[in-house]
């Protein structure tokens, strides 16, 4: 894991899924980069993870964010909160 503010979101993503998988019934265990398909989220999931995000991190995420690629894995997500958070204090 990173060190610094995107350490800190990435380890709040991985709550977040952790959290959701466990809700479900599913294995915990994922790592920054491990994709949200291989983790086992269905589409529904994905969108209670984008819900949980823009709670957490106190965002609203624009319809031109949400995209397969911003939501691939912790990581992703963490950049895509880091770029909105940048976008929000600009």
């Amino acid at each position: 894991m990173q060190a610094g503010p995107s350490g800190a979101v990435e380890s709040k993503v991985l709550a977040l899924v952790e959290s959701i998988l466990t809700q479900n019934g599913l294995a915990g265990g994922i790592q920054r980069d491990t994709t949200f398909g291989d983790a086992g989220l269905t589409s529904m999931e994905m969108v209670n993870l984008m819900l949980a995000v823009e709670a957490e991190f106190d965002l609203t995420l624009p319809q031109s964010d949400i995209t397969p690629e911003n939501f691939t894995s912790a990581a992703t997500v963490a950049q895509l909160v880091l770029r909105r958070q940048h976008a929000q204090a600009a």
